[in-house]
């Protein structure tokens, strides 16, 4: 069921790259004994109670609705779009699929931040930059990130000049006790068993 107003946020989990530096669908590779899809959609749905998968149908819509991209082949900014031309919230997390050590009180903390400001895009950044891909945008954005597509422009960081931005830099989210390994991805064979290690130390 949706909701209209800014209290309700939907989740949406990218999963729509091509995978191809680690050589299979990151979505399906198994870590702590489910795939990252799983965890991800997990976490959206704790932080929201709706969370969907922005990819193909034909391979996600066995494990919850799904939404495709509008604008296909032109990267993240277009799974932004196409979640944000499709919400029936205003407030929209929006995480990768590829961050399984993300954690549930950021989310929240995320949120928080961004039902108390009336940014169109609250964006941490940690790890040397931007981590527009754990963000929460507004519904207003869907029309920016069209924008740019339209012109052939798929870079996401770029359009945060154009709209109302809070930052949540990195002494905020080292006071609040987060730290800037949640935002690591796996893009590779080693970064993916790198953290198979991480997560068995544990």
């Amino acid at each position: 069921m949706y909701y209209h107003g800014v209290d309700y946020v939907t989740g949406f989990v990218l999963a729509g790259g091509k995978s191809s530096r680690m050589g299979q669908d990151k979505a399906f590779l198994q870590l702590g004994g489910r795939t990252l899809l799983a965890h991800a959609l997990e976490l959206a749905n704790a932080a929201t109670g709706n969370a969907w998968i922005v990819g193909r149908a034909e391979k996600f819509a066995a494990f919850g609705p799904v939404v495709e991209d509008i604008y296909p082949g032109c990267g993240p900014l277009a799974g932004i779009q196409a979640a944000l031309a499709r919400t029936r919230t205003d407030l929209n997390l929006i995480t990768a699929v590829d961050m399984p050590f993300l954690q549930a009180e950021f989310l929240n903390y995320l949120i928080a931040q961004a039902r108390a400001s009336k940014a169109v895009v609250v964006v941490p950044a940690a790890a040397g930059g931007l981590q527009p891909l754990c963000a929460v945008y507004r519904s207003d954005f869907a029309e920016v990130a069209e924008q740019s597509l339209r012109a052939g422009k798929n870079k996401i960081d770029a359009l945060f000049a154009e709209v109302r931005t809070r930052v949540i830099q990195q002494p905020e989210l080292e006071r609040n006790g987060f730290g800037e390994e949640m935002f690591r991805n796996l893009n590779n064979e080693k970064d993916w068993q790198e953290a198979r290690l991480k997560l068995s130390a544990q």
